[in-house]
Order: structure tokens, then sequence, then C-alpha cells
């Protein structure tokens, strides 16, 4: 009975261990070679996979996404004789994985080796500047390149990238002062386009300011010259006006002898006034002004004994015309005394005067109202 359950429990074994062997799961996008006695018999896909148990073998695992490699910094010499530190990433995808797996024993160290030699191929043909200024033709000539070598391998490169191209730290130092300097011309150069420009553009301005200046001025001196020639014309036209309404209201209110007499005598105070005054002429005229207040002799020469003539008294703002009562009694007396009292201001201007004149100076006598005194001639200094 023991030994029948050990023999039990050994065909148990051995069933578990088969279906161990006979059964596999395959992860997505991965593709694992089976081999049979050592020799490639198929290649399991994705899923659930039955294999004859101890004959059949998966060998390798392949797994067809696209993979991407970093290699690490590789120097290069320039044609000029520069040595510059590269690194590169490939991106790479199995198509075959029996011939991945076959046809090369490690694709990726492959991968890295070719990508150099070819990089050194590609570089050496090249100066420094042409290096650091072709990265889309370098990648695109070592994409080629690695794609045509490694389609054999059942491996597609589809892109290469160079990372970073370092020159030699003395280049680079080199470098940075070409450049700085290169920029330091380029920023003089605008500097001074800009300022070309800024003068240009002032010298522009300056004119056109000059012009509009020289405009201004021209139509200013031409408006002031037509306002100043307006203004005399009015002012001459209202002068004329003046005068013509002067005379015409003096002719107008009909002045009689005894008027002209007294306005006449009433300049004669203003001729002493002055402290500074020494002298005092007397006009040989006033005896004849004089003998007009006495109304004692007829008419004076030169002096109209009543005014003639049609003349139009001047219009004011309400437009009434002013009317001259020469016969109201009030104005013929107020008139004579204000006659008497020009007549005592003049007597006492000339008194005055007469004293403080030298004693070769001639006087004139004040006239009586009822004689008339003869014409002088005035006393010459």
């Amino acid at each position: 009975m023991t030994a029948f359950l050990i023999v039990l429990a050994l065909v148990a074994l051995v069933v578990i261990v088969t279906l161990v062997k006979s059964v596999r799961v395959v992860q997505q996008q991965t593709v694992g070679i089976v081999e049979r006695f050592g020799k490639f018999k198929t290649g399991l896909q994705p899923g659930l996979n039955l294999l004859t148990p101890f004959v059949d073998k998966v060998r390798y695992t392949i797994d067809m996404r696209e993979q991407v490699v970093a290699f690490p910094p590789q120097g290069v010499i320039t044609e000029d004789n520069l040595m510059v530190s590269i690194d590169s990433v490939i991106y790479f995808q199995v198509n075959d994985p029996v011939r991945a797996t076959y046809e090369i024993s490690n694709y990726i160290q492959a991968i890295e080796q070719l990508t150099m030699t070819t990089l050194r191929n590609i570089i050496g043909g090249m100066d420094l500047e042409q290096t650091l200024t072709s990265r889309e033709e370098i990648n695109e000539k070592l994409r080629y390149v690695l794609d045509e070598a490694t389609g054999k391998w059942g491996i597609r490169v589809n892109r290469v990238e160079l990372r970073s191209i370092d020159p030699p730290p003395s280049i680079q130092d080199s470098m940075e002062k070409q450049m700085r300097a290169d920029r330091d011309k380029r920023a003089a150069i605008l500097t001074a386009e800009g300022m070309r420009q800024s003068a240009v553009l002032s010298a522009e301005g300056q004119k056109q300011s000059a012009i509009l200046t020289a405009e201004g001025d021209k139509q200013s001196r031409i408006l002031r010259a037509e306002a100043e020639r307006q203004a005399r014309i009015l002012k001459a036209q209202g002068e004329a006006q003046a005068i013509t309404t002067v005379f015409n209201a003096i002719h107008a209110g009909k002045p009689d002898q005894g008027l002209l007499a007294y306005q006449y005598l009433q300049m004669l105070p203003s001729i002493a006034q002055g402290d500074a005054n020494k002298l005092w002429i007397v006009p040989s005229e006033i005896g004849d002004a004089l003998k007009g207040l006495g109304s004692a002799v007829g008419q004076v020469a030169g002096i109209a004994q009543k005014a003639e003539g049609n003349w139009e008294a001047p219009q004011l703002d309400n437009g009434q015309v002013p009317e001259i009562d020469s016969a109201a009694p009030a104005a013929v007396a107020e008139a004579d005394n204000a006659v008497r009292e020009a007549i005592a201001a003049a007597e006492s201007a000339a008194v005055s005067s007469r004293s403080q004149a030298a004693p070769s100076t001639p006087s004139v006598p004040p006239p009586a109202s009822s004689q008339e005194p003869p014409a002088q001639e005035p006393p010459q200094r």
C-alpha cells in the first residue's frame, strides 16, 4: 500500500513537471525563439503556447518594441586635427527576431561600435566649423549607414541624434572670444547705423522745422503788415471823421466873436503856469481879443463876426442834436462873468510875470473897454 502511494505520487509529479514544460505564456510585443535539440524550431507568438516537453526549449525572448540606446561620449578627430567629444542616441526596432538572434550575438554592442566608426568617418571629412553647424547632415548620414548595415540583422534604425559636440576647452575659449568679438562688432555696426539714421532724421526734422518756421514768419509778417495797413487806414479814416465831426459841430453851433475871444483868453493862464517860467510874453492879439469882449468896436481882422454857412450838427448816441440858445439871458450873464474872471486871471498873471522878468522886458498894460490899444510886437529877448 505504501509502495503504491509512492508510485502514485511520482506519477503525479511527472505529470505536473510535464505540464509546466509544455505550457508557455508570451507577453504582448514579445516573441519567443524555440529550439528543438539545439535547432531553431519556431517562434512563440504573444499568448498561451504549447511545447513538446523535454524536447522544445525557449532559447531567447526578443522585445519587438522600439528601443532607445544612449552611447557614452567618444573622441572624434576632425579634418583640421581637433579632438571633439560626441555622444549620440540611437532609436531602433527589431523587425526579424530570428535574424536578430542568429545573425549577430549582441546587436546593441554592434550598433554602438558601428555608430562610433561611422561618426569617425563622417566627422573626419569635416572641419570644426562644419561639424558644429551640420548636425542634421551628420544625423542623416549616420542613420543611412546604420540602417543599411543593420538590415541584415533584422533591425531597423529609425532615428539617430547627436546630443552634444564638445570641442576642447581651449577651442571653446577661443570660440567664445571670437563670438564675443563678432557680436561686439555687430553691436558697434548697429549702434553706428542707428546713430547715422538718428542724425539723418534729426537733420531732416530740423530742415522741415526751419522751412515751416520761415513759412510761418513770412505769413506772420504779411499778416502784421496787412493789419498795420488796415489799422492806419482805419485810424486815418477815424481822424478824418473826427475832424469833420468837430468842424461841423463848431460851425453848426454858430460861434460869435465873444465866444472865440473867451476861448482865446482861457488859454492865457496856462502860459504862466510852472515854477521855471522866468519870462511871460503877452501876445499882441490880446488887445483884439479884449476889444471883442467889450463889444465896443466892430469886427476884428481875421475873426468872423458871425459864422455863416449850412453846417450839420453831429448826431449824438441817442439820435438827438443839441441846440444852442444864444439868446438865453442866463447863458449871456454866465458868459460875461466867465470873461471877467478870465481877464482878471490874465492881468494877475501878467503882473506876477512882470515882477519876475528882467527890467528891459516890456509889458503890456491892460486895455480899456472903451479904447482900442495899439497893436504891439512881441518883445524880443
